[in-house]
């Protein structure tokens, strides 16, 4: 799981299916949302003036989906920049943090469990030990394998700032009712089901 649900974002200004990635957000709730509210209902009547002889009803849930996802990057990244980190440094320390009493995992266990590549993981651990945020040795019973565990500073970076991270996500989630969030939750489980997602639901 990817601790703060964010990688770098797109270079680009629109999204794949044309959607604007920099418009502000609809202030509605998701109750109040009618047909016509947003600027993805906007984009499907052009699509539909334009060829009506197509149905273009998934780009409403694929670009919703996918300008909620840069809305939601831009506000995590903004709640880390102003604490010295990125997010991809704080995805790595909290999985290190979660994922066994003594906060060490192998690389690879480390890169499939922070969804990253083997090469971008190097990458990444290489500026978090540059940081003393990390600490990278070779297993003593195996000279193949590369630990990788978080410092005592490492650990005091996670302790701070997870409580202020959680709020954040919470002041973004704040236009939905609790059964929305778990109604949503569960539909996004059973989508990333169906697109192969390893572990979901």
């Amino acid at each position: 799981m990817n601790d703060t649900l964010t990688n770098e974002p797109p270079g680009n200004d629109t999204l794949a299916n044309g959607t604007p990635a920099n418009g502000t957000p609809a202030n509605n709730t998701a109750g109040d949302c009618a047909p016509g509210n947003d600027a993805v209902d906007q984009i499907l009547g052009q699509w539909a003036r334009a060829r009506p002889d197509v149905d273009c009803s998934p780009m409403g849930v694929a670009g919703r989906i996918s300008r909620a996802s840069r809305l939601m990057e831009k506000g995590i990244k903004e709640y880390f920049t102003g604490h010295d980190l990125e997010p991809w440094e704080f995805d790595v320390l909290a999985t290190l943090f979660r994922s066994s009493s003594d906060h060490r995992l192998c690389m690879s266990d480390l890169a499939t469990a922070a969804m990253v590549s083997s090469a971008a993981l190097t990458n990444r651990v290489d500026r978090l030990v540059a940081r003393g945020l990390v600490h990278r040795e070779v297993s003593p019973t195996n000279r193949r394998m590369v630990l990788i565990t978080l410092t005592d500073e490492g650990r005091a970076v996670v302790d701070t700032l997870l409580e202020g991270h959680v709020a954040n996500e919470e002041r973004m989630l704040s236009g939905l009712t609790a059964e929305d969030r778990e109604r949503l939750s569960g539909l996004l489980c059973k989508l990333l089901s169906s697109l192969g997602d390893v572990g979901s639901c």
